[in-house]
């Protein structure tokens, strides 16, 4: 059962289109397995079709056709990558979110002890700060705040952290007030989802030396 649950502030903005690159891959990974914020966000976009149909007609650039028909003409991009060649945990599988389908999924990486990371590139937003984390048994996340608010959703396993347990489905989001260090306990290796508008800031010796990476 989900007990976490993105903002209202976040599904509007999801919605409206206005949420970062990043956080909108989280959003809609979260909402494709939850039908509560699945109904909520078609709330929030039948609103949003309210107003446009209430907003008077503006006329369209001559070129508008021209340019749409182009647009669909164009190769799809090469290199995108399928959910079956994807880099996958080394204790097997899991299934990765629709979500994810046409992105561009690096290695795992070396973080931190019992920590790995792949960095997860979106076509048009390359600048993005979209992650997922492998955290293994009784492992954890170098202490740290944000720049700006993190949206972390439960992809397998679990973690804990001063906020609260966290389990398949959930999403923690956390502003830019929250300092806290996840942990994994001792049942199992934990994958998340990650993104965060502005940057991770971890505390500490060892996390000023892993700014650069993060």
């Amino acid at each position: 059962m989900i007990h976490f649950h993105p903002s209202d502030d976040a599904l509007a903005r999801l919605a409206a289109g206005t949420l970062e690159a990043g956080p909108t891959i989280v959003v809609r990974t979260h909402v494709e397995g939850c039908p509560r914020c699945a109904a909520a966000l078609g709330r929030f976009e039948a609103v949003g079709g309210t107003l446009l149909d209430a907003m008077e007609p503006v006329a369209m650039h001559a070129d508008a056709f021209a340019m749409v028909e182009a647009r669909l003409d164009r190769p799809a991009a090469a290199g995108k990558a399928t959910r079956s060649a994807r880099a996958l945990p080394a204790n097997g599988p899991i299934v990765l979110p629709a979500a994810l389908d046409g992105l561009d999924i690096g290695p795992w990486r070396w973080l931190a002890p019992g920590v790995r990371r792949s960095r997860v590139t979106i076509p048009g937003a390359p600048g993005a700060d979209l992650v997922m984390y492998r955290i293994g048994p009784n492992r954890q996340l170098p202490h740290h705040g944000h720049a700006g608010a993190e949206y972390t959703q439960v992809l397998s396993g679990s973690f804990f952290d001063e906020t609260g347990h966290y389990h398949p489905g959930d999403l923690v989001e956390a502003d830019g007030d929250v300092d806290h260090q996840p942990r994994v306990g001792p049942e199992g290796e934990c994958i998340c989802l990650a993104a965060v508008e502005g940057r991770m800031l971890p505390h500490g010796f060892f996390g000023r030396m892993l700014r650069p990476f993060v």
